[in-house]
């Protein structure tokens, strides 16, 4: 097989320079005792920058509100302890020639009653309603709103300060921000429901209170997508000009790059094209735009009990292809980092029979 060259190309916008286009995806592990990550979770993202990934985008870290994660050992983006551990994180991936960005995330009601670390705080949602369409809570008010985006904000101040080289908002997957975009769980009244451009409302102010806390030339990353956890057929977009429609007041609140999360790449997104999510974001935002889902692997996304997932280089002349074409400008890998490090050097080196499959037991450490 020949080595995909479009992958390795630098990548340049106004605000951030890469020396590759591969983005090592978010991927929670829950190695961070108390929120904290030690050294171990520094040693985890330097090995991944010595392979040579040009962008990592950290695992979800939670925001300053009591319910915005759930789990002991998910990292926090707040309190001293937990700064100066991604502190650390950032020196060692620097040290190491890489650029890191974490990802901000609140769960919303994807978090249960009694979910560590606190467990008396209730999950929060726009309308009280869970992802399986249950009204079990009360609507967040427009004060409680305020106070999450300003948590948004001192997130995105404390990432500049402490040297990150841009952030992540976690806008995917049926967590905070995403049941604020879909309708199912958004059937608020007020400013921040309605259409589908009036419930980007909150994303909206969220990206402009980060904008104004870090400055003009801070990279913003907006994660979003169609599908949900547990739910692989929901749709926020069903046309491109809906999709138009959706990112506009998202680019203009100050979002640099959008990262469209899907399962296969390699799928179209609507009918009649075969631009998949990030091509037709990146055609109608004119924003650089990150592609992912199931690069190198051979076996489903959600098919944990497929002990060894490939050989790692599944996809790759297609993903070049589209690289060259220019469909998007950045890949995220996932699970082939998880099992190999080194996978981006193996591949530039043509040492692909090299390359670690993905198995289920690298979940189970942090390698």
């Amino acid at each position: 097989m020949n080595i995909p060259s479009a992958l390795f190309t630098p990548f340049t916008s106004d605000k951030l320079t890469l020396s590759n286009r591969i983005v090592m995806a978010p991927m929670t592990r829950g190695f961070s005792p108390e929120g904290v990550p030690g050294p171990e979770v520094a040693e985890y993202y330097r090995r991944r920058a010595a392979g040579g990934v040009g962008l990592i985008i950290t695992e979800g870290t939670g925001i300053n509100h009591p319910s915005s994660v759930s789990g002991a050992s998910i990292p926090l983006f707040h309190g001293d302890e937990s700064l100066q551990g991604w502190s650390n994180v950032v020196q060692a991936v620097h040290e190491a020639g890489g650029k890191i960005m974490p990802q901000l995330w609140h769960v919303g009601t994807a978090r249960r009653t009694g979910d560590l670390p606190h467990a008396e705080a209730e999950p929060v949602s726009p309308s009280g309603i869970s992802m399986a369409g249950e009204e079990n809570r009360e609507p967040l008010t427009e004060e409680e709103i305020q106070g999450l985006v300003q948590a948004f904000a001192q997130a995105a101040a404390d990432a500049k300060r402490i040297g990150f080289d841009g952030i992540e908002l976690h806008g995917a997957h049926g967590y905070l921000i995403d049941q604020f975009f879909w309708e199912h769980t958004n059937r608020r009244t007020d400013k921040y429901g309605g259409d589908l451009v009036r419930r980007t409302e909150f994303a909206v102010e969220v990206i402009e209170a980060c904008r104004k806390a870090v400055g003009p030339d801070f990279p913003i990353v907006l994660r979003f997508s169609q599908w949900k956890m547990g739910n692989y057929d929901a749709r926020l977009v069903d046309t491109p000009e809906q999709l138009e429609q959706f990112l506009a007041p998202l680019a203009a609140a100050g979002v640099d790059i959008f990262h469209c999360s899907t399962r296969r790449f390699w799928l179209p997104e609507f009918e009649g094209s075969e631009l998949n999510l990030a091509g037709w974001t990146q055609r109608l935002s004119g924003k650089p735009a990150i592609s992912v889902g199931s690069v190198g692997l051979e076996a489903e996304f959600v098919d944990r009990s497929t002990e060894n997932q490939g050989t790692g280089d599944a996809h790759l002349e297609q993903l070049n292809t589209m690289l060259e074409n220019k469909e998007f400008e950045l890949i995220a890998l996932g699970r082939v980092l998880l099992s190999d490090p080194e996978w981006p050097a193996k591949v530039r080196e043509g040492r692909q029979s090299e390359i670690i499959p993905f198995t289920t037991e690298v979940l189970k450490t942090l390698n």
